[in-house]
C-alpha cells in the first residue's frame, strides 16, 4: 500500500525510463544526451573553487570544469522559458537534477542557493508544481541540519541512517553502494541470497515513500531489466541511451 502511494504521490509525473543519468557531465553531451533519452534523473559533481561551482569528477579536472550555471542550470532555464514554466512540452517528462557535492557541505549548499535564486521558479515546485527537483548528494550537512534549509532542496539518504518524521521530509532518494549487497557482475541471475537482500532494502525505502538508486551496479542490459524487475526506482548508468532503449 505504502508502495502505491508513492508512486501515485511521487511529483516525478513519470520516471521515463527510470534511468539515472550517472557523472552525466562526462557524456558527449552532457545534460543534453539524458534529457533526449528522458532520464528520470541527471547527476553531476560539484567542487566549490574560488566561489565557483565547477562541475568535475575530480580535482586534477578543475582547470578545464564548466560551471554549474553553464553547463546544467541556464539550459534548464532556458527550457522552462520555451515551454512555459514546465521543462518539456510534454507534461508527463520531468527529472530530478542530483548534485553531489565534492566539497564542504556547508559552503557549497550556500553558494548552491545562491545559483538558484535566479531560476527559483525552475527549482522550487512552491513557486511551479512542475519545477525540477533538486537533491543534494555526497558531502552532506549532518542530517540534524537538513531541517533547517528550504524544501526545494531534498537530500539523498542512506539505508543505514535513522530519520525522524520531519527530517524524512527533506529526503528526496534513498541510494547506496550495490556492492554493500551484493557482488554480482550483472550476467545470469543474481542469487536468491543477494536478491532477497536487495528487496529488504527496497522494501524499507518504498515504506517510508521515497524512490531508491545504488549507484555501483553493474551496467549491461541484463543488470538493468532485473533491477527494474526489483522496482529500483532509479537505474545507475553511464550508458544512458541504450539503456533507454533496453527498458522501452
Amino acid at each position: 500500500m505504502k508502495r502505491l502511494l508513492f508512486l501515485l504521490l511521487c511529483p516525478l509525473l513519470s520516471f521515463a525510463q527510470q534511468i539515472h543519468s550517472h557523472n552525466d557531465y562526462v557524456k558527449a553531451e552532457p545534460f543534453w544526451g539524458a534529457y533526449n533519452a528522458r532520464a528520470a534523473s541527471i547527476e553531476a559533481d560539484v567542487f566549490l573553487v574560488d566561489g565557483k561551482l565547477l562541475v568535475a569528477h575530480t580535482k586534477e579536472e578543475l582547470a578545464k570544469a564548466p560551471t554549474l550555471d553553464s553547463l546544467y542550470l541556464k539550459p534548464i532555464a532556458r527550457l522552462f522559458d520555451q515551454h512555459k514554466n514546465k521543462v518539456s512540452p510534454d507534461r508527463k517528462y520531468m527529472f530530478q537534477l542530483v548534485i553531489d557535492v565534492k566539497d564542504d557541505g556547508v559552503e557549497t549548499l550556500k553558494k548552491i542557493q545562491e545559483a538558484i535564486a535566479p531560476y527559483r521558479t525552475c527549482f522550487d515546485r512552491a513557486l511551479n508544481p512542475m519545477a525540477i527537483q533538486l537533491i543534494i548528494s555526497g558531502n552532506r550537512p549532518a542530517v540534524a541540519a537538513w531541517v533547517d534549509y528550504p524544501a526545494y532542496l531534498q537530500f539523498d539518504g542512506r539505508p543505514n541512517e535513522v530519520y525522524d518524521s520531519e527530517t524524512l521530509k527533506h529526503v528526496g532518494l534513498i541510494s547506496d553502494s550495490f556492492h554493500n549487497y551484493s557482488r554480482w557482475k550483472g550476467e545470469g541471475e543474481l542469487t536468491d541470497r543477494d536478491r532477497e537482500t536487495l528487496k529488504r532494502i527496497i522494501k524499507r525505502a518504498h515504506g517510508q515513500s521515497k524512490p531508491i538508486r545504488f549507484w555501483a551496479t553493474p551496467d549491461t542490459p541484463t543488470a538493468w531489466k532485473q533491477l527494474t524487475r526489483l522496482d529500483v526506482d532509479f537505474i545507475n548508468t553511464d550508458r544512458v541511451k541504450e539503456c533507454a532503449e533496453t527498458l522501452k
